[in-house]
C-alpha cells in the first residue's frame, strides 16, 4: 500500500565545531532535542556533518595535506551499535522520538579506511543503515574510498511508515545511482551538501546546481526532497589557518537547504548563508499517488523493454553487509550519561 502519513520534516542548516567530533556529536544531539522540541519527525544533516568537510583539499598542496587527513581519519565515526560515536546520537533519536538522516566521515571498523556516509536512524535509537558515497569527486579522492552498490539502497522507516534513502552532493549527477533508489520505491529523499558556493569558482554557480539537481530528483524520482547544507564558519577557516596556513579559495558563509514537493514546489523555501537553523515543512505521503499519475518512474514510465537498467549491490568491503537490528538504545540512561569531551585543539 502507498504510504499516506503527514508529518513534519526539516534539515538542518548549520555548521559542525570543526574538526571535533566529540564536541559536533553534542551539537547533532543538541539540534535533535530542538527539533524534537518543534515537532519534526525527520531531520536531516549536511554532508559529513561529523567532522565537517575537509575544505582544505581543494586549497593546499597534497604533500601538505598528509598531517590534517590523519587527524581527520581520527575524527571520523565508526558506526556500529552501541559504539560510542553513535550510542549519544541513538538515545537522542529515541528521547526525542525523531528518525535521522546523519552526514559523516565514515571510519571502517578496525581499519583506516573513510567513506562519505549518511547513516539512517529511526526514532526508536536503532541504526537502519548506512549509504556510502559511491564517487568522491575530484580531491575528495585523498579522502574517501569508493562506496559499493551494497550500501545504495532506501530502507523502510518504520517510524515514518515510509521508505527513506539518500546521496551525497555531485553523486546526484549520477542518473544510474538516483535510478537505483527509485527502483527501491523511495518516497523522501535526503539530499546532503557542504557548502559548494563558498568555494572559488563556485560562488555564482553552486546553488544553481544545487536547486537544479535536487528538483531534478524530486520530479524524476516523484518524492520528497530534505536538502540539508552545511555553511562555512570561522572555526573551519581559523583550523585551516593555523595547521595550513592562509589560503583565499575557501570564504565563510554558504550552503543552500530546503525542503520540495515532488511537483518542485517549495514546501519550505531555499535558506542560505551562515545563519543557523531548522528548514521544516509538512510533508503530505498521500499526495505522492497524485503525481506516480502523471509519472511513474518504477512502473510505466520506464520502459523496461527499451531502457534495461540494472546495478550491483554485491559487497565490496570487507563491512559493506553489517546489519544493526536488535539494538535500542536505552532511552534515557545512555543519553543522560555525561555526553563525549570535546579533544584539545
Amino acid at each position: 500500500m502507498a504510504p499516506t502519513s503527514k508529518f513534519v520534516v526539516a534539515a538542518a542548516h548549520a555548521a559542525p565545531v570543526f574538526m571535533d567530533k566529540a564536541a559536533t556529536i553534542n551539537k547533532v544531539v543538541s539540534l535533535i532535542e530542538q527539533a524534537g522540541k518543534e515537532g519534526v519527525r525527520f531531520l536531516v544533516f549536511p554532508e559529513v556533518f561529523v567532522p565537517g568537510f575537509p575544505y582544505w583539499i581543494n586549497c593546499y598542496p597534497p604533500l601538505d595535506q598528509a598531517g590534517a587527513l590523519a587527524k581527520y581519519a581520527e575524527e571520523s565515526v565508526v558506526v556500529e551499535n552501541n559504539n560510542e560515536d553513535m550510542r549519544h546520537i541513538q538515545a537522542a533519536c529515541r528521547t526525542a522520538g525523531i528518525a535521522v538522516s546523519l552526514g559523516i566521515s565514515e571510519r571502517m571498523v578496525d581499519g583506516y579506511t573513510l567513506f562519505n556516509s549518511q547513516v539512517l536512524i529511526d526514532a526508536s535509537g536503532t541504526i537502519l543503515g548506512v549509504h556510502r558515497k559511491l564517487q568522491p569527486t575530484y580531491s575528495e579522492r585523498y579522502v574517501w574510498a569508493q562506496g559499493s552498490g551494497a550500501t545504495l539502497k532506501t530502507w523502510h522507516v518504520p517510524s515514518l511508515e515510509c521508505n527513506v534513502g539518500g546521496l551525497a552532493c555531485w553523486e546526484h549527477t549520477m542518473n544510474g545511482a538516483r535510478q537505483a533508489l527509485i527502483m527501491q520505491n523511495q518516497h523522501i529523499h535526503a539530499g546532503v551538501w557542504p557548502a559548494l558556493s563558498t568555494m572559488k569558482g563556485f560562488e555564482d554557480v553552486a546553488d544553481v546546481q544545487i536547486e537544479a539537481l535536487m528538483k531534478n530528483h524530486a520530479l524524476t524520482a516523484q518524492v520528497f526532497v530534505v536538502t540539508a547544507s552545511s555553511y562555512v564558519d570561522e572555526s573551519c577557516l581559523k583550523w585551516m589557518e593555523e595547521k595550513l596556513g592562509p589560503q583565499d579559495l575557501v570564504k565563510a558563509g554558504g550552503g543552500w537547504s530546503s525542503v520540495l514537493h515532488p511537483f518542485c514546489s517549495y514546501l519550505a523555501s531555499p535558506h542560505t548563508g551562515a545563519e543557523e537553523k531548522l528548514v521544516k515543512a509538512e510533508v503530505d505521503l498521500s499526495q505522492l499517488g497524485q503525481v506516480k499519475v502523471w509519472v511513474d518512474a518504477k512502473g510505466h514510465y520506464r520502459r523496461p523493454e527499451i531502457l534495461r537498467f540494472e546495478f550491483d549491490q554485491r559487497d565490496i568491503w570487507s563491512d559493506d553487509g553489517k546489519t544493526f537490528s536488535g539494538f535500542i538504545p536505552e532511552e534515557r540512561g545512555e543519553r543522560d550519561r555525561s555526553r563525549p569531551q570535546s579533544a584539545s585543539k
